[in-house]
């Protein structure tokens, strides 16, 4: 059951936007390759506001996806993609609707 996530925001460079698109759907193979998450979406939030939202059984899965490949990439290529550094948020979940197999 998913009891803790990570919420991270990022602010495209004007005109990186859709190298940081394209970046957050190539990092989709990275995310499916780590046991511990659980779930993980690559989110639009406006022309040049994204983010990452994923969701770990315990805080053993969020660390060691805080400390994985997509996190590396992502750190490695913010100065050239991000206007500020990515907001990063750890909030614990209340309450889930699972999916329906």
């Amino acid at each position: 059951m998913e009891k803790v996530a990570i919420l991270v925001q990022l602010e495209a460079k004007p005109g990186k936007e859709q190298a940081v698109e394209d970046f957050l759907k190539s990092a989709l193979p990275l995310a499916q390759a780590e046991a511990g998450t659980l779930s993980w979406y690559a989110i639009k939030m406006g022309p040049n506001k994204f983010g990452i939202f994923d969701t770990f059984a315990d805080e053993t899965g969020r660390q060691a996806h805080i400390a994985g490949e997509i996190a590396k990439a992502l750190f490695a290529h913010a100065d050239d993609l991000l206007a500020q550094p990515p907001v990063i948020d750890q909030p614990e979940i209340l309450a889930v609707k699972p999916l329906i197999a």
